[in-house]
């Protein structure tokens, strides 16, 4: 469907914003299961040690490329991807939508009382988003290969219950994609998406980057700045390009 880009070995789509979006509406309006992923670089440097995750990610419906870091890999491989797709402005676009269109949705993941959160301010903003529910990311049988345990099956019930039209997960990466892989046949709805942080941010406990950190691409640098522990996670951007440069010769 669309053009993709093999950077280190994930094939990542060439999409813009609108390209996404046109994705999403087109996959709720024909009601097909669709599933996103949207890989930064160092989601890319942990899919590289890890082939069961590149497996996965390379099976989403979608591949958008979160980061810079992508953007650049792909002017030196001169296959341009048009602009970085970030998560948290895909999810906005879709909550956006969502809006618009009375559409459903439905929040699993973040810490006990973040999604419930999340919700409650997303619904103050968007009053005609169809609101089906929330539960936290800590219940028990939440590891992989443990669809049998109790509670694990009555968070997939509820959401069955529920049939939204989008499902975030917010598990953070790796585990919401393999989570996602693992219970998507099992899940009634429409659009699955991994989100990370991103429902911290709706829920008002994590503050993002000013706009001007965002247009110039260094929201990286500004949580750096606030929580200095990122800096090991960071230092993986220029390891990346390192790599990127490595492969292409």
């Amino acid at each position: 469907m669309f053009e993709k880009i093999n950077i280190l070995g994930l094939n990542i789509c060439r999409v813009n914003m609108k390209d996404s979006m046109n994705f999403v509406k087109g996959a709720i309006e024909r009601k097909e299961k669709s599933i996103i992923f949207t890989p930064n670089s160092e989601i890319v440097m942990v899919a590289n040690k890890d082939t069961e995750f590149k497996e996965i990610l390379n099976k989403a419906d979608l591949l958008v490329p979160d980061g810079i870091g992508l953007v650049l890999a792909s002017k030196y491989l001169k296959k341009e991807l048009q602009e970085r797709v970030t998560g948290i402005d895909l999810m906005e676009e879709m909550l956006k939508y969502a809006n618009e269109e009375n559409k459903s949705i439905y929040i699993l993941g973040a810490k006990p009382g973040v999604a419930k959160m999340a919700c409650e301010n997303i619904k103050a903003k968007y009053n005609n988003i169809d609101i089906k529910g929330s539960y936290h990311g800590y219940f028990k049988g939440f590891h992989i290969g443990m669809k049998d345990h109790m509670e694990e099956k009555l968070v997939l019930k509820e959401i069955n219950e529920k049939k939204p039209d989008i499902l975030f997960v917010a598990f953070g990466a790796p585990k919401q994609e393999k989570w996602i892989n693992e219970f998507k046949d099992d899940i009634d709805a429409n659009i699955f998406i991994g989100v990370g942080g991103s429902v911290d941010v709706y829920a008002g406990n994590v503050k993002r980057a000013p706009k001007i950190y965002q247009k110039l691409c260094i929201e990286w640098l500004y949580r750096v700045i606030k929580e200095p522990f990122r800096i090991k996670r960071i230092m993986l951007l220029p390891l990346f390009i390192l790599k990127v440069l490595k492969n292409a010769k």
